[in-house]
Order: structure tokens, then sequence, then C-alpha cells
């Protein structure tokens, strides 16, 4: 049997028609850079996400970039952000010239370390980047008010998790100052390309948002301000236009399955529980634990599981197996940034963050998207269950 990482074809077959007639309409029009059905995306987001602006970008990256450049981080400041995390959360720091500060990341959630972030904090910070990794929310309350606190700008890295919502019902990317997310293609909101959408409830940051994603021209051809190329096109606009609606089902679908794969791990007796952090006879596999889960009736979307993560000793030789049983799986993050050679003038070294080589070193991803089968998930655990009977 064979079991895709991730299989986009079924989703866009169950919606062609739409899609189809949506980007139609765009070559139609010839109105191919932001315009009218940029803003109407942005509106529906703003509406499904509770916030006040949302606003368009040429990619998740970009997002965070501009969220940077709004908040005016110069060179030499420093901004705080996990050292396990997708490389941009790092990377556009470093482009403004600003410093990285990292800090290790929870053992349970991946999410960032509030107790080290809270020691990682100078005179010269000026920012923090909470990434709420792999679909479930940072612990933003404390966060928050450490923030305040210090009179740090934060803002959230919600690339992977659009639609998720914190313990108290707010969606994830409305807490903070600035929320940046991500519409790259294997992403639980799609585009056919790269795109992405910044959000604030502060009218004067969406202000400098808007001027900046068009080079900071204000109006056309006069800059006060120098921004970048940050516009996301019509065609990636109607393609969320379309998907968004959908978005919570296929959200209970990726919950569905996470739960699923617990079952069968547990039933196979590869796991205890959920959430354990150390390796041991009843547990050879740690399952990934949905923290908010049981902590209010109204919160539906709690962990939305844009990746389904399980840690293994001997991860390597697991994924070669699963490789040869035609199942594909994916490594996020096998270096962590401190360990990074692009980042060694911060100085760090093995030892340094270890949750956070820890997760580096043993996770591993596997499929997880909603038109996932009963059989297929069954498939992957029994294969699972295969690996570790004959080591």
């Amino acid at each position: 049997m064979k079991v895709p990482l991730l299989d986009l074809k079924p989703q866009y077959q169950s919606l062609k028609k739409e899609l189809d007639e949506a980007i139609i309409k765009v070559a139609e029009s010839q109105y191919f850079i932001l315009g009218p059905e940029v803003k109407k995306m942005e509106d529906a987001c703003a509406e499904y996400l509770g916030t006040k602006h949302a606003i368009g970008i040429s990619s998740g990256t970009d997002a965070l970039l501009l969220a940077l450049m709004a908040l005016d981080i110069q060179p030499g400041d420093e901004v705080i952000v996990p050292t396990y995390s997708f490389f941009a959360t790092a990377g556009v720091v470093s482009r403004l010239n600003a410093v990285p500060v990292l800090t290790d990341c929870d053992p349970v959630t991946f999410n960032i370390d509030v107790n080290d972030f809270k020691r990682k904090i100078t005179s010269k910070t000026k920012a923090v980047i909470p990434v709420h990794l792999y679909g479930q929310s940072a612990e933003m309350d404390e966060i928050m008010e450490i923030a305040k606190k210090n009179n740090l700008y934060v803002v959230e890295d919600a690339a992977q998790a659009i639609g998720t919502q914190y313990k108290d019902g707010r969606c994830v990317g409305t807490i903070g100052d600035i929320g940046c997310f991500s519409f790259f293609p294997s992403k639980n909101l799609g585009c056919f390309g790269d795109g992405g959408l910044v959000t604030t409830n502060d009218d004067e940051l969406a202000k400098k948002i808007i001027i900046k994603r068009v080079h900071g021209g204000e109006p056309k051809y006069y800059h006060k301000v120098i921004g970048g190329n940050f516009r996301l096109d019509a065609i990636q606009a109607v393609v969320i236009s379309v998907k968004l609606p959908h978005l919570n089902s296929w959200s209970k679908k990726r919950r569905k399955n996470a739960a699923k794969y617990n079952e069968q791990f547990i039933a196979a007796g590869l796991a205890e529980e959920t959430g354990k952090t150390k390796f041991d006879s009843k547990n050879k596999v740690l399952l990934p634990k949905a923290v908010y889960e049981k902590l209010s009736s109204t919160v539906l979307n709690y962990h939305i599981y844009n990746q389904y993560i399980i840690r293994v000793e001997k991860r390597d030789d697991l994924r070669e197996f699963l490789t040869k049983n035609e199942i594909a799986t994916e490594i996020y993050y096998p270096v962590p940034f401190h360990l990074q050679e692009c980042f060694a003038n911060l100085n760090g070294k093995k030892g340094d963050f270890p949750n956070s080589e820890f997760a580096a070193d043993t996770s591993i991803a596997l499929p997880i998207y909603p038109e996932l089968s009963d059989d297929q998930i069954k498939y992957v655990v029994s294969k699972i269950a295969e690996f570790f009977k004959n080591k």
C-alpha cells in the first residue's frame, strides 16, 4: 500500500469546479496582483480569524519579514526566537541585521520554552516570535504578560496554524501585535503557489504594513519609507477564498486522523499515552499531545495537526524502513538554528538546547492530511510495529 505524505489531488477534485471558475475569472479580468479578489480574501480571513486587519502577502516568510519591518526592528536589535522551527523564523531577523536570540522548546508541545524566553531578555531585546509549531498554540498568556512587562513586541508565527484556537477560543495570530500566516501548498490552508497573510488589530501597524507591501509608496511612486515587493497575486487569493469555508472540516478530519494514530499506537503496545517525553520499554513511540484539548468544550481547533509528529529512537533507520514500504515521511527539523552553519556567529554548540536537539534527532512526521484513510493509518502503524519487533 502506498501512503504519500501529502496528496492534494483529492482536495482539488472536490473543489475543482469552484477553483477552475475562480481562476478563469481572474484570467478574464486580467487583474493579477492585489485588487478586488485579494481584498475579498482579506475580508473573509479577517472575519474567520476574528481580527481587525488581515493583509495578503507574497509568502509566509515575507509576512514575518514585513512584520519586523513594520515594527522598525533595527540592526543590532535582539529578537527572541525558538531554535527549533522552520528557518524563516530566525532568517528574517538576520536579514534585517538584527540578532536572533535563541531559546529551547517545550518538550511536549515543541513550542517556545517560556522560562527560557524570560531568561534571554536584555536591554537590547525588542521583540519575540513565538511559533505555533505543527498547528498547536504556544502559551500565549504567559508570553503576552512577559512581553508587556518588558515592552516587547509579539509577532506570532502562525504559518502552520491558521484556524488554531488558544485555550480561550481566540485564534492564534490575533493575540500578539502581529500575526503571520503561510498559504504554501502543503499547509492546512494552501494556495497554488506562494502566499501569506499578516494580521493585526492595530490601525497604525496595518497602515504601515499596507504601505510597505508596495515598496513603501504612498501614493504610488512617492516614498517616505522603504518597503518591498510583498504583494499577493489575485490567483492565490481566489484559491484561498474557495478553500477557506472548508478549513474547519479539514481540521476536524486531521484531528480525527491524529486520534486514530494515537489509538493504534497505544493498542499496538508502542505507547502508553500522549505527551510522554522519554523512551522506555512501554513507550517506544512518543506521541504528540494536544495540551488544551480538555480545557474548554467551546474550543474546537485546539490543535489542527498541520503535521503529526512522533518521536522514536533510530529515527533515520525507521524512515528508511518506511520508505521501502512506500510510506512517505518527513523530518521537521533535523538541525536546530544554533547548530546551523549560517548562524555560527551566535556561538551555539551542541548541548545548549537539549529539548530542541532531542526533537531534531528523534522526530518524524507521518501522513496526516484530511483524505487519509483508516486503512492507510493502520498500515503505517503496523509497519512501525513491525520495525520495532525486528529490532
